[in-house]
C-alpha cells in the first residue's frame, strides 16, 4: 500500500509512525478559578457574552453572570442533551439579534455541546466550565442530533479556547450523577488505551486517567463535599477528556452516539451501563490494554468497573432505559454498517448479541 505525499510522490504506508498533535486551549484549575471566567471574556477582546448553562448550574451562572456584568449580552437556560439542532437554532437567533461574540458555557455535556454548535456556525470564542466530569470541553468533537439520527463532527476549531476547572463546581452533584459522569469519563480513557492512533502521551494520559478516576471516586462517594477529593477526580477526568481529544474512541462511544441519538437516553447513565459489558467484549483482543490497567487497577479492571457501575441507584439495563428489545437488531446493523475503530471485529450477531445482554442486564467476565 502507498500514499501520496505532498508533492505528488508516492511513499509505502508506515504503520510504524505515531503522530501525536497536541490542541491549543488553556485550562485554569483549582477552588475560585470560576472568578477568572471574565477574565479569559476579556483576553479574546469579547464584549458582547451569550451566557449558556443549565438550570443545575444556576448558581454558578449567576456567579458568572455578575462578574460580567454588562459584557453580559444575553443568557440562555435550556440546553438540551446530544446537542438537538432544534435548540441550536433557537440559540442561534438570540447570538442573531444581540450580536454575541463570545460564549461562555457553565454545565455539563449539554451545555457545552451547545456552545460547540454556537460557535461553529458563528466562529466566537467559547469559555467552558463545566459541572460534570463528562470530558466535551477538553475535546475537538461535536454530537449533534436530528430526527433521531446523531452526527459526530471532529474538528480542531470546535476545542474551547478556555476551560476553568473549579472543583467547588462539583460540590453540590448528587451521588447517581457523580457516579455516572465519572464512569463516562473512565471510558474515555479506557477506550483511548485500545484506540488504532494511541501515543504514548494518549496511553500515559489514559493510565493516569483511569487509576485517578478508580482511587477517587470512591472517596467521593464516601464524603462528597470533601473539596480535595473533588478536585482529584475532576482532575482525573480532564486527563480522560485531553484522551477523547487526541484518539478515536471505539465501540462503546459508537452505541453511546447510536443508542442516544435514537432513542434520547440520558448520557452518563447510557455510557455507565455500557462500560462494563464492552470492556468484557473486548479486553481479550485489546491484552496490552489489559496489561496496562492491571498496573493501576489490579488483576481483574472489570470487576472494579462493574461494582462501582452496578452501585448506581437508577436504570442498569437497556429495558430499564427503555430501549425496544425489537429494535436492537436495527442498531446492531447500523453499527456494523460504519464501524468506529475497535480492538474486536464486529457483525452483526456479535453487537446484536451483546445489546441483547445489556438488554437484561447480564454481563460477561473480563480476560484472566
Amino acid at each position: 500500500m502507498t500514499s501520496t505525499t505532498a508533492r505528488g510522490q508516492d511513499r509505502p504506508d508506515d504503520a510504524s509512525v505515531t503522530v501525536h498533535e497536541s490542541l491549543a486551549q488553556r485550562a485554569l484549575i483549582g477552588r475560585d478559578a470560576i472568578d477568572r471566567a471574565a477574565d479569559e471574556v476579556d483576553r479574546v477582546g469579547a464584549r458582547r457574552v451569550l451566557l449558556v448553562a443549565t438550570p443545575s448550574a444556576a448558581v454558578a451562572a449567576e456567579r458568572v453572570a455578575e462578574a460580567l456584568g454588562s459584557w453580559l449580552a444575553a443568557r440562555f437556560d435550556r440546553p438540551a442533551p446530544h446537542t438537538p439542532v432544534a435548540v441550536t437554532a433557537e440559540v442561534m437567533a438570540v447570538v442573531e439579534a444581540t450580536g454575541a461574540d463570545c460564549v461562555i458555557a457553565i454545565g455539563g455535556g449539554s451545555a457545552i455541546g451547545l456552545a460547540k454548535a454556537v460557535s461553529v456556525r458563528t466562529g466566537v470564542p467559547q469559555v467552558a466550565v463545566p459541572t460534570t466530569y463528562a470530558g466535551s470541553e477538553a475535546t475537538p468533537v461535536l454530537g449533534e442530533t436530528e430526527d433521531g439520527v446523531k452526527t459526530t463532527r471532529r474538528d480542531s476549531s470546535l476545542v474551547p479556547g478556555a476551560v476553568v476547572y473549579d472543583p467547588d463546581l462539583t460540590l453540590a452533584m448528587p451521588a447517581g450523577l457523580t457516579r455516572t459522569s465519572a464512569l463516562n469519563a473512565l471510558a474515555h480513557a479506557v477506550e483511548a488505551l485500545w484506540a488504532p492512533n494511541a501515543t504514548p502521551v494518549t496511553d500515559a494520559l489514559a493510565t493516569e486517567a483511569v487509576g485517578g478516576i478508580l482511587s477517587a471516586l470512591p472517596e467521593v462517594l464516601d464524603d462528597p463535599t470533601e473539596p480535595a477529593s473533588r478536585g482529584r477526580l475532576q482532575s482525573a477526568a480532564w486527563l480522560s477528556g485531553l484522551c477523547l481529544a487526541q484518539t478515536r474512541m471505539g465501540l462503546h462511544h459508537q452505541l453511546a452516539h447510536v443508542l442516544g441519538g435514537a432513542f434520547d437516553l440520558p448520557h452518563a447513565e447510557l455510557h455507565t451501563m455500557l462500560l462494563v459489558p464492552v470492556m468484557a467484549f473486548n479486553l481479550p483482543e485489546a491484552p496490552a490494554t489489559f496489561d496496562r490497567m492491571t498496573r493501576v487497577v489490579g488483576p481483574d479492571p472489570v470487576a472494579v468497573v462493574s461494582e462501582l457501575a452496578h452501585g448506581h441507584d437508577g436504570p442498569t439495563t437497556l429495558a430499564d432505559l427503555g430501549v425496544p428489545r425489537a429494535e436492537l437488531r436495527g442498531i446492531a446493523e447500523r453499527v456494523v454498517a460504519e464501524p468506529y475503530p475497535n480492538p474486536r471485529s464486529l457483525t452483526v450477531d456479535a453487537v446484536a448479541a451483546l445489546l441483547d445482554e445489556m438488554w437484561q442486564g447480564r454481563s460477561r467476565s473480563g480476560p484472566t
